[in-house]
């Protein structure tokens, strides 16, 4: 089954490094290629390498999106794609990719985002009939699951698919999807699960970002009652307001990027893997997350605001009852000058 089949298996996961003035590289491969740049990413390749796992003959592509993100695409083929075995040897070069390429702090945290591609150029007798002939087989392999799955959760995994001709078929799961192409061009669809990948990963560290940010807060403002007497110091405030200017400044161009895909196809898939990762719910909750730190940074200002106005009362105070004892002292002085 699936003999000609070419597995590609990508991994994401954040690599930061200091922004250097390098020419931008296009995405490269979409269909119908646009008149205009596909989406707002910059991108650096880092390199091609060929290597064995497991007996398995990979050829890895390394690249950074926007001085933040590792993108690494492996490809490799398995004969009998979606059998057993295959599935399992899948699975052990994919473990062996991560103890290789992840850093150990994104793999504590979880923070990595991967993806499976089956690719093929035959799918007989018409691409949806094979899907449906081998429909369970399809859906533990996209799954990653060895049990048998029932009728509904096949259906909700094989669902959501888009046609280039009628030739083609890309299926598009959260976990995995499948590329349908006779002449072999998977890569335009490859390019896009990059994309779509990336974004998510994106969207993951920023929430993370703002999680952060929101557990410092608390401890520095309410967990702390050792604090100062006048509340937050202006160095505080000032950290965080430039804090969420850069959150929110990152926010903005993560957002933007999903504005700008080219032509029909292309905008018709990523719409596809958009609502497959929950692109827009992620997107909404880094939002809610981003109000609520506007609102906590508002509350602090008003909160230095009243602290500061109540000290200068204190001190205005102070000085009216100072000059008040001065002049009972006076008066007290000039008394006993008098008798």
């Amino acid at each position: 089954m699936l003999e000609d089949a070419e597995l590609c298996y990508l991994l994401v996961f954040p690599d930061p490094v200091p922004e250097r003035a390098l020419p931008d590289e296009t995405i490269k491969g979409l269909k119908d290629a646009p008149y205009f740049q596909p989406v707002d990413v910059r991108v650096l390749t880092l390199g091609q390498e060929q290597l064995t796992l497991d007996g398995v003959a990979v050829t890895l592509l390394s690249q950074r999106f926007d001085s933040r993100v590792r993108v690494v695409e492996a490809h490799f083929r398995l004969p009998g794609a979606l059998t057993a075995p295959a599935i399992q040897q899948r699975d052990r070069v994919r473990m062996l990719l991560q103890k290789m390429l992840l850093p150990e702090s994104a793999r504590s945290a979880g923070l990595f985002e991967e993806y499976v591609i089956l690719c093929t150029q035959s799918a007989e007798p018409t691409s949806d009939e094979f899907v449906d002939q081998n429909a369970q087989e399809l859906a533990r392999f996209i799954r990653s699951q060895h049990e048998v799955l029932d009728q509904p959760e096949i259906d909700e995994i094989l669902s959501a698919r888009v046609r280039y001709s009628r030739q083609d078929l890309t299926l598009v799961d959260w976990e995995g999807a499948l590329i349908v192409a006779p002449q072999g061009n998977y890569q335009s669809d490859i390019e896009l699960f990059k994309i779509g990948n990336y974004q998510l990963l994106r969207y993951r560290m920023l929430d993370r970002s703002i999680e952060q940010d929101l557990s410092g807060l608390n401890r520095e403002f309410h967990a702390d009652r050792r604090r100062s007497l006048f509340g937050p110091t202006r160095g505080s405030l000032r950290r965080i307001i430039s804090r969420r200017l850069e959150l929110m400044i990152d926010f903005e161009r993560t957002d933007q990027n999903l504005l700008l895909i080219g032509d029909w196809y292309s905008a018709r898939l990523y719409h596809v893997i958009q609502d497959q990762f929950y692109l827009d719910t992620w997107k909404e909750t880094v939002k809610a997350k981003l109000d609520n730190l506007e609102s906590i940074a508002r509350s602090i200002q008003e909160n230095f605001s009243v602290t500061w106005s109540g000290f200068l009362e204190a001190v205005q105070l102070a000085g009216w009852i100072l000059l008040l004892v001065g002049y009972f002292i006076l008066f007290f002085i000039e008394f006993r000058a008098v008798r």
